[in-house]
């Protein structure tokens, strides 16, 4: 999400594709558990995942369905030109088979009583007549991918598990199923159907597609392909590592550039699951604290490809501490003395104002070292660079008391008033280099610096460049541009506390509609 909004700051044309693989086994038997066919089942998922990409803010261009017609035509016409290729055939085979991994299971890899290390449930045996992929054809050509371009895989520990696979020797998978009937029909043979991951990876393709009347791999590939990043889950990195580049091989099609694998969260330290009653919904996170408060906390906390820990009080400690305050209180407080002292007019350009003063070399040091590690992927680390702006202009403004200043008049007058100018400048970068993190807080930010919507709408990367703001701008009377989150022991210290926490709710709650609009 994060990273696309980064990517079109910068002034790239982007594409961003998600969606819903919807066949398979575990589809179908999910629906059957509902008393809803595979279908109406499908329906009500894809939908709320849509919902869910609304309610974070997340922006996408192409939603895949795996049950569109469309992409059901790219996945026969990718299916015939590998067969051309002579890397399929059919053979029997007989092995333990995880249903919700879709995946046969070697024994090596599996717990006490064949139990799946990812789900802890036992695989089943299973022996059918399918059909396979020659995988084992492209262990030395995936070898020397690895070998020769080592950034195809990120981060290097999700790197080090793909060639630990390759060590062992690849074989070749069955990419058919005649027992499951909720599937792509294998061409010429309706009695099997396409193995969920040979469908649903040529997602991102057929994607590419979906305005085309009759679509087909050729127009799909010139209309995006090759990804530049794949961004998925630790748990489905085989298949995305290994199998697809074999499969795109096979089939004469270029590589994605990039493969990251993204980790997992837990919570309270503990590994979520239903049975323990500890799941984190995310519906729920965003209803109660809002878009820009999630994706910054989950952003900022988890280093992006390791796993992460959710727990609400540091979730509450964090969004408060560094967007409230670090952020929103510098804005309040500068916006208010500026109200007080120059009728919330600017004296002077900001470039002017900085002329042999630090504090501008230091805004624009971290700048540049945030745009290198949004770049890398260091998502963490660019969200506290940018973090660190506010941090300097705090110090700044606490060491130079512009308050004590302005009430000795004359020339420290003039000086003070210069001051908040440069720290207003500073919140304006922040604003941009920020937004693909919490858009929505930094549109506010904009908004009080006197800008349009249209204006924080067209702002790209090089809107951080210092000199923004200009002498004789108007900014807009303080307003908080984020609501402090109260925690359980405030609102329950007492009758005052109670009646502060309900005007802060009050304001959390018009600043969500104002979201929902935005």
């Amino acid at each position: 999400m994060m990273n696309q909004d980064m990517q079109r700051l910068i002034g790239k044309k982007v594409i961003f594709i998600t969606g819903t693989d919807e066949h398979g086994e575990k589809i179908a038997t999910a629906a059957a558990a509902g008393g809803s066919t595979p279908n109406d089942h499908c329906d009500a998922v894809s939908q709320s995942y849509r919902a869910l990409w609304k309610d974070l803010d997340i922006s996408y261009d192409k939603f895949i369905r795996t049950t569109d017609p469309k992409h059901e035509a790219i996945v026969e016409e990718f299916y015939s030109k590998v067969l051309a290729n002579g890397d399929i055939y059919r053979a029997d085979y007989e092995g333990l088979y995880c249903v919700n991994c879709e995946e046969y299971k070697d024994e090596k890899e599996l717990l006490e009583n064949n139990c799946c290390p990812m789900h802890l449930k036992p695989c089943v045996s299973r022996k059918e007549d399918n059909y396979f992929f020659a995988l084992s054809k492209y262990q030395k050509k995936l070898e020397d991918i690895l070998e020769h371009n080592p950034d195809f895989v990120q981060p290097l520990y999700r790197l080090n598990e793909v060639q630990n696979w390759l060590k062992t020797g690849l074989k070749d998978f069955s990419i058919s199923r005649a027992s499951v009937d909720w599937g792509i029909r294998v061409p010429n043979d309706p009695k099997q159907t396409i193995y969920v991951w040979f469908d649903a990876l040529l997602g991102y393709i057929s994607a590419l597609s979906d305005d085309q009347e009759q679509p087909n791999l050729q127009t799909a590939i010139a209309s995006g392909w090759p990804a530049s990043l794949h961004l998925i889950g630790k748990d489905i990195l085989r298949f995305h590592a290994v199998y697809w580049p074999a499969m795109l091989m096979s089939a004469g099609l270029s590589l994605p550039n990039t493969v990251f694998g993204h980790g997992f969260l837990t919570k309270d330290g503990m590994k979520m699951g239903k049975s323990l009653g500890n799941t984190l919904e995310p519906n729920e996170l965003v209803q109660r604290f809002g878009p820009d408060a999630v994706r910054y906390f989950f952003l900022r906390e988890v280093e992006f490809g390791n796993d992460g820990d959710y727990s609400e009080e540091r979730f509450i400690n964090i969004v408060n501490a560094h967007l409230a305050n670090t952020i929103g209180n510098l804005l309040n407080r500068t916006l208010g003395l500026l109200k007080k002292n120059c009728q919330s007019t600017l004296v002077a350009d900001s470039s002017d104002a900085a002329e042999g003063i630090e504090f501008k070399d230091t805004v624009e040091k971290l700048v540049e070292k945030s745009k290198v590690q949004y770049e890398s992927l260091q998502l963490s680390s660019a969200c506290e660079s940018v973090m660190e702006i506010g941090n300097a202009g705090n110090l700044y403004i606490d060491a130079r008391a512009p308050w004590s200043l302005f009430k000795q008049g004359g020339e420290s007058f003039d000086s003070a008033a210069k001051d908040l100018v440069l720290i207003l400048e500073a919140v304006r970068i922040i604003a941009v280099a920020l937004s693909p993190v919490t858009p929505n807080l930094c549109l506010r930010i904009y908004r009080q610096l006197g800008y349009t919507d249209q204006q924080f709408h067209a702002a790209k990367w090089s809107d951080t460049k210092w000199g923004g703001l200009k002498g004789g701008q108007v900014m807009a009377p303080p307003t908080p541009i984020f609501a402090r989150i109260e925690t359980v022991e405030e609102a329950e210290s007492g009758p005052a506390t109670e009646k502060k926490v309900s005007k802060k709710k009050e304001k959390a709650s018009r600043s969500q509609s104002t979201i929902v609009g935005a």
